[in-house]
């Protein structure tokens, strides 16, 4: 990805490429199937996936795995959380804002793949910092 891309850009490449994703796969598919084809589409647009990356707590002074996972992360500035779920939940806000402080990033998405539209699907999260 070139230096020139800013986190606006990011966000762009993120929602096309999960309405994309959504119009080939429709609803009702596992999480993981929405994760891997939504990471491989990213990447065949030139962005920085990783995927399952854990998020270490700080707890006593020590750093500790306590399994927290965040589903991807894009050019190490965005979360996603996807889910397949019937509706989003204040919980699965609140899940990805506690990861997005965790890992300091401004930008979350919460990624609903279970809508028969993707667009009600997406809910783009900001962190104050």
């Amino acid at each position: 990805m070139g230096k020139s891309m800013n986190i606006e850009g990011v966000a762009t490449i993120i929602v096309d490429t999960a309405v994309k994703v959504h119009k080939i796969l429709g609803p009702g598919l596992l999480e993981s199937s929405y994760q891997k084809c939504h990471a491989h589409e990213m990447r065949k647009r030139g962005l920085r996936v990783e995927t399952e990356v854990i998020v270490p707590i700080i707890y006593d002074g020590e750093s500790i795995d306590a399994g927290y996972r965040i589903d991807t992360l894009v050019e190490d500035m965005v979360a996603i959380e996807n889910k397949t779920v019937e509706q989003m939940l204040p919980l699965h806000e609140a899940q990805l804002l506690t990861y997005m402080r965790l890992k300091q990033l401004r930008l979350g998405f919460l990624l609903n793949w279970n809508v028969v539209l993707m667009k009600k699907g997406i809910k783009r999260m900001v962190n104050g910092l």
